[in-house]
Parts: structure tokens; sequence; C-alpha cells
């Protein structure tokens, strides 16, 4: 009986397998293996860089490594410009939206008070754009205030490191060093003209992340290369005496501007450079372009009675007179128009001429010699012509240099100051040859560090500018 039930077991297994059943089967499992080796194939082969750009994506991060700007130091080493740390107050308005839809609260008031803003501004600024993940809501914000706001652990408020640039002599020379911007790239003045060596170059770091943002491989790193420091020409006590008079002077006789330009002759420094109106460059929010202007250099105007001395150097180096020749200074008249003096002196010696500062005395000189004459003598002590100074916004002015005719008026009044445009700056250039005994030096906003650095070239014979 037992060998007939295993049989019969047997028949009933026979019976119920179903070759073709077995066959659907066997190909289902090997199309979806097959489907899976495509699949992965595709991945693998075809799909590959896109996948590697979205892992990418989510993992991979660069940081950009800032640096501090340089520091403008004057010519003793005490800083005219600096970096200070300061820290921007961020928002991640998605997250921000999420956790305190509302802005309700003493710590959201507080917030908005330490950025300076009314919690409705604050407010507004965050779901303006709702789904965006990042907002800058402060920049530049000192480091204790930053730190009582990350105290507040505000869900989506976080910060990051900046510096901020710092003035210690506020307005005084605020037109001429200029000022940066919020990504510390100057706007104006010396911070503009010496921008790129200021900013230094900055590092990078690219590393992979987790899904938490924990660092889990540094692929690079490099670091960040510090700028130097520029020393520049300007004494800081210098520049302060020199505003405080020139603002007092403008405020006095109710001008519109005024420019004050100091350099020493034997190098060619500029020791100050004044202008007013100023502004206050830590905080220049409400600053006007008339008051950021360096006048020294922007602005031109018609030199007057300062080319004088040029005009009797140039009689006494041609021989027309000499330093005891005396000259008739009664009015007289020159096509047509009355040349004539504030005061009446019927003659003047050259001492005389320039200390009364006789238009009738240097008109005469010039009538005496052709007009290219004079002309040239302007060109070569600088007017007319940019300094090379390296500031940005440096007008030159205004000059007749390729004038062919000339009437004898216009030769006369050319003589006094008429006729041409130049800037305070042409100006100090010019009274510093002169002052150097006719030795032309280029003029420099750097700190010479060797006295005879720039030898300069001679422009006139050194007894025609040593007798004026």
């Amino acid at each position: 009986m037992p060998r007939i039930k295993k049989m019969l077991g047997k028949d009933q297994i026979n019976k119920t397998f179903n070759p073709f059943r077995f066959r659907l089967v066997c190909l289902g499992v090997v199309s979806c293996l097959a489907f899976l080796l495509l699949r992965v194939g595709d991945l693998q082969l075809l799909d590959h860089p896109m996948l590697e750009r979205e892992a990418d994506q989510r993992s991979l991060r660069t940081v950009i490594l800032p640096t501090n700007r340089g520091t403008l130091l004057d010519r003793n080493g005490d800083a005219l410009a600096l970096s200070v740390p300061s820290r921007d107050i961020i928002a991640d308005p998605l997250k921000v939206l999420e956790a305190n839809p509302d802005f309700y609260g003493a710590k959201w008031n507080y917030l908005a008070s330490a950025l300076d803003m009314r919690p409705e501004e604050l407010a507004a600024e965050i779901t303006a754009n709702p789904k965006k993940r990042f907002l800058y809501l402060g920049r530049k914000v000192e480091l204790g205030i930053a730190k009582d706001i990350s105290q507040l652990h505000l869900a989506g408020i976080s910060s990051v490191y900046d510096d901020s640039r710092f003035y210690p002599m506020g307005d005084a020379a605020a037109p001429l060093i200029g000022i940066v911007g919020a990504d510390n790239s100057g706007l104006n003045g010396i911070e503009r003209s010496f921008d790129k060596i200021l900013q230094g170059e900055p590092g990078k770091e690219k590393y992979r992340q987790d899904r938490h943002g924990n660092i889990i491989s540094m692929i690079s790193y490099q670091p960040p290369s510090q700028p130097p420091n520029v020393q520049l020409s300007i004494d800081k006590f210098i520049q302060y005496t020199m505003y405080s008079k020139l603002r007092e002077g403008v405020l006095l006789n109710k001008a519109d501007s005024g420019a004050a330009v100091m350099v020493r002759v034997d190098t060619g420094e500029v020791l100050g450079m004044a202008s007013y109106p100023s502004y206050n460059p830590n905080n220049y929010d409400d600053a006007t372009p008339v008051q950021m202007r360096n006048v020294a250099i922007n602005d031109s105007f018609e030199p007057g009675s300062t080319v004088k001395p040029l005009v009797v150097m140039e009689g006494l180096q041609r021989h027309l007179v000499r330093p005891d020749s005396v000259i008739d200074t009664t009015p007289y008249v020159v096509n047509g128009h009355l040349i004539r003096d504030v005061g009446h002196w019927p003659r003047l010696t050259m001492t005389g001429i320039l200390q009364k500062s006789s238009d009738i005395g240097v008109s005469h000189i010039a009538l005496a010699m052709p007009a290219d004459v004079l002309v040239n003598t302007y060109r070569s002590f600088g007017l007319g012509r940019p300094t090379d100074l390296g500031l940005t916004g440096e007008s030159t002015g205004y000059f007749p240099l390729h004038r062919q005719r000339w009437a004898d008026i216009e030769r006369a009044t050319f003589a006094f100051g008429y006729g041409l445009r130049v800037t305070p700056l042409q100006m100090a250039r010019e009274y510093a040859t002169l002052g150097s005994f006719g030795i032309y030096r280029p003029l420099s906003i750097t700190k010479v560090t060797r006295r005879w650095k720039a030898p300069g070239s001679r422009m006139t014979m050194w007894y025609a500018v040593s007798s004026i």
C-alpha cells in the first residue's frame, strides 16, 4: 500500500505541472532581469553624465574664501582706510515662513529694531519672495549686534562673515580716499583707483557634503591671497588742517565749493588734497554727488593771476626784461579794450608787477613775444595736461594748444589767466615746479621711499625762476 500511495503522489504532481506556465514564468523572470540589466546599462552609460551632474548639485559645494581689503596708510603709517570684521544677516524666506508665518513675538521685533527697520518692513521684505532661499536682511552689521541676533535662534535667520570699511578721518579726506560698495569694490577716489591692488585674490575650497550638510570629503583648497597695504603720500595732520581751514574759508565767503592741494616740491609727493563740500564716508547713504566730488581734480577754472609768475619768468629767460626793469603800467587800449589794474601805479618793477598783480605789466611782456611762446610755457608747467596721478575722474581742463590765430587782446588776457581752464591739482604742480627752481617732477599720491627717486627735468633756466 505505501508503494501505491507514493506512486499516486507522483502521478498527481505530474498532472498539476504545466510546462507552458513554467516557461511563461521563466520568461517573465528573464525579461525582468534583462530589463533591469538594460536599465542599469542605460543609467551607467547613457544617463551617467546627467546623474553625475545631479549628484554634484546635491552634494558638491564650492565656497569662495574672501580676503580682507588692504589698508590705506598715510606717510607716517597711520590708517586712512581699514577693514573691520562684520557680518551679513541672511534670511531663508521659505524656512522663516514655515516656522513663523505671522512674524509675531518679541524676537522678531528685536530683529527689526537691530536692523534699523520697522516690523512691518521686515515682514514685507521676507514675504516678497516666499519661495526664495537666500535674502540679505542687513549688510556689514557690527559683530555685537550680529551676535545678539544669532542668540535669538530664529528659524531661517543666519549670518555670514563680511568686513566693512572704516575711515578714521571722516569727511576730512572723504572725496580723496573714496568709499567701497557692499561688495567691497571701490566706488570712487583712491579706493577705486587702487581697487585691484587692495582687493587681493580670494581663495576657494571645493568639498562634498552629505544630506545633513556635513563635509564628507575635501576635493580642493586654494587659500586666499591677502592684499598688501598701500602707503600714501598724504600726511594725516596736514590733511586735517587743510580741510578745516578750507571749510572755514568756503563758509565764510559763501562759496559753492573749494579745494586745497599741498605738494612737496623736492619729491612731487601730494601731502594733502582737501575738498569741500564733503560727506561722512562711514555713513554715506545721504551723500550727494556734489559732496562726493573731488574738487581738486574734477573741477576746472580760469587760473587768473596765478599764471603771472610764468609770464615774468619767460620774459626774464628771453631777455625781454631784467629783474630791475621798470615798465610803464598806466592803463592802455588793445583792440578797443581798456587794460587796467585795480589800483593806480604808473611804473612798476618786475617785483612790483607780481606784488601788485598788474594786468598791465604782464600784458606788455606777453605782447613782446609770439603767442605760441606763452602757450608752450604754460604747457611745459603742466597746465591743461592730466597729472597722471592715477586718480579716476581727473579733468584735463581746457587749453588752446593748437590755436593758430591770436588777437592782441587775446594774447594780453591770456597773460593774466583767461582763455584756459585748469584744475587745482594742475596749479599745485605749476607752483611745485616753480618752488623747485624750474625742475618739473611727476606728482605722486603714494609715498616716495627715496628722496630723489624722481629727479625730474628742467623746464626753464634757474636764474629766471630764482628772480621771481
